[in-house]
C-alpha cells in the first residue's frame, strides 16, 4: 500500500555510508562499502526523491523497481528515474562496493542538455535500466563521480560548487548516453529493417524541423509514407506516438529557451513558430501544467 512506502530524499542516503557528500537538497553521493551501516537499512519499499545512478563495482543485489525485478552485479550500472518505487530483496553485503548518486528534480532541470543528444537516449528508452559495463567504462564513470564528490567536499568556495557539479553531471550523463547509444547501434545493425529505418529517419527529421513543423503529416510526406503508417510504426517501435515525439521535442526546446536563452516568452514563441504568445502559452501549459512565464521564473 502507498502508506507503507518510505520516501527517500537525497540527504537520506548518507546514513548508510561513511564516504558521502551532498550539496543541500540538490544531490548526494555515497559509496556503500561498510556492512555495519546496513543494520538499519529499510527493508520496505522506498520512493526515490530524485534520479538515482548506481554503479556496482563488486557484490550484487536483487531489486524490484516499479514492480519489475532486476539484478545488479560486478561492473553493472543502474539508472532509476525520480519518483520510482524501489525495494531491496537481497544483497551480497559482505562483498558490496557500490557508488550511489541521487540528483533532485530541481537540479536536473537546471542542466542545459542538448536536444539531439537527449534524443539519442530517448529513442532507446525501451532499454532496461541495468547496463553491463566494461572495466574501462566503469573506471571512466567512477572518475566522474569522484570528481563530483571531491568538488563538493574540497572546493572552498561554495559559489562555484553548484556550477562545477552541474557541468560534471551533464558530462557523466552524456557519457552514459554514449554507452547506451553504442549498444543500440550495434543491435540495430544486426536487426535493421525498413521500419527501423523509417523510425530513425523520423526522429532525425523531428530534431531538424520541430521548430517549424508540429504536424505528423509533414514528417510522413518527407518519408513518402502515410501519416497513419508513420504513427503506427513509431508507436510499435518506441512505445510512443509520432505526435508525442514531436510535442516532446518542442516542449524540451521551449524549456531550454525559456531558462537559458535570455529571450522573453514572446521571443520564444516566435522562435518556435507559434502564431502568437497566447497560443504558445496554451500549448506549453497543456504539457507542463504551468505557464511559460511561471516556468521561466521558477
Amino acid at each position: 500500500m502507498e502508506s507503507q512506502i518510505l520516501s527517500v530524499a537525497p540527504a537520506d542516503i548518507k546514513k548508510y555510508s561513511k564516504q558521502f557528500s551532498s550539496f543541500g537538497s540538490d544531490y548526494v553521493f555515497a559509496r556503500l562499502t561498510n556492512t555495519e551501516l546496513f543494520s538499519q537499512f529499510p527493508n520496505q519499499a522506498m520512493r526515490l526523491g530524485g534520479m538515482t545512478m548506481i554503479i556496482c563495482l563488486k557484490g550484487g543485489a536483487d531489486l524490484h523497481v516499479n514492480l519489475e525485478s532486476f539484478h545488479i552485479s560486478d561492473n553493472t550500472m543502474m539508472v532509476v528515474g525520480g519518483d520510482s518505487v524501489i525495494s531491496v530483496d537481497s544483497v551480497n553485503w559482505d562483498n558490496l562496493d557500490a557508488y550511489v548518486f541521487m540528483i533532485s528534480p530541481d537540479f536536473i532541470r537546471d542542466i542545459n542538455f542538448e536536444l539531439d543528444l537527449i534524443a539519442s537516449m530517448r529513442i532507446t528508452s525501451n532499454q532496461p535500466p541495468v547496463l553491463q559495463l566494461t572495466a574501462d567504462e566503469v573506471s571512466l564513470m567512477t572518475r566522474y563521480f569522484d570528481l563530483i564528490h571531491y568538488n563538493t567536499v574540497d572546493n572552498v568556495d561554495a559559489r562555484y560548487v553548484r556550477s562545477i557539479s552541474r557541468s560534471l553531471i551533464a558530462a557523466a550523463s552524456y557519457q552514459l548516453m554514449q554507452f547506451v547509444s553504442l549498444r543500440a547501434e550495434n543491435t540495430s545493425r544486426a536487426n535493421m529493417s525498413r521500419r527501423a529505418n523509417y523510425v530513425r529517419e523520423f526522429i532525425s527529421l523531428v530534431n531538424r524541423y520541430h521548430r517549424r513543423e508540429r504536424g505528423v503529416a509533414f514528417y510522413a510526406s518527407k518519408l513518402f509514407i502515410s501519416p497513419k503508417y508513420l504513427s503506427m510504426i513509431v508507436k510499435e517501435s518506441t512505445g510512443r506516438s509520432a505526435a508525442e515525439w514531436i510535442d516532446d521535442y518542442v516542449i524540451l526546446d521551449a524549456k531550454n529557451l525559456l531558462r537559458f536563452s535570455g529571450k522573453n516568452v514572446q521571443q520564444v514563441a516566435y522562435e518556435l513558430n507559434f502564431s502568437n504568445q497566447s497560443s504558445f502559452g496554451k500549448y506549453f501549459k497543456h504539457f507542463t501544467g504551468m505557464s511559460p512565464t511561471k516556468f521561466q521564473r521558477s
